[in-house]
């Protein structure tokens, strides 16, 4: 018997944002961004390649405005659309975390597919923003994973250990979370991992 493909894909149109998304949990960590953010696509990449999904991510949004209508909303799409490839979540480990360095920079990630949103997040990175054209201001960092989040429906809690660069800092979470959930969707067993039967 084959096991049922853990995939979603998913269109979103607002006033501010239009955007498009495809993930497949059991890829082989081929990530594709564009949201006209050089940076955010450069991590939304190594979401999918340290994940070990598959993950294509177009966005066009109101950047002349701002960047947090774009950043928001790809969160958004993207938690809905994991939560959609998890399907019934039967089998799955539930429960990850991990510390990750790059260079000077340690963050940590925890996270449980518990059905309920929630975000912890203690990320503080000196504050300027990371050059790039344009440049990326890291604070929209916790408007994604909230959105994320609660999209997802499960709890993350991301730590800042250590860390003065805030470009490392930056990837050092993206990388930490995508580790943590590649651990967490692993399916090693076959009922739902907890007492009520369902996440």
């Amino acid at each position: 018997m084959t096991a049922p493909s853990r995939t979603a894909s998913a269109s979103r149109t607002t006033a501010e944002t239009s955007i498009d998304i495809h993930i497949a949990l059991d890829g082989s960590g081929r990530g594709a961004a564009a949201t006209g953010l050089p940076f955010f696509d450069h991590m939304l990449s190594q979401l999918g390649r340290h994940g070990g999904f598959d993950l294509q991510v177009e966005a066009s949004g109101d950047l002349e405005i701002d960047a947090h209508h774009t950043v928001e909303d790809a969160g958004i799409l993207l938690g809905s659309c994991f939560a959609e490839a998890l399907g019934d979540k039967a089998g799955v480990r539930r429960f990850a975390s991990i510390s990750v360095p790059l260079d000077e920079a340690v963050v940590e990630a925890v996270v449980d597919l518990s059905g309920r949103p929630y975000l912890h997040y203690d990320v503080n990175p000196p504050g300027q923003k990371i050059l790039g054209d344009p440049p990326f201001d890291p604070q929209l960092c916790e408007e994604f994973w909230r959105a994320f989040a609660s999209s997802a429906a499960l709890t993350l809690h991301i730590t800042m250990v250590r860390g003065r660069n805030t470009h490392h800092i930056i990837e050092a979470s993206f990388k930490a979370v995508a580790r943590a959930l590649r651990d967490a969707v692993r399916v090693e067993g076959a009922g739902i991992p907890s007492t009520k039967g369902v996440l």
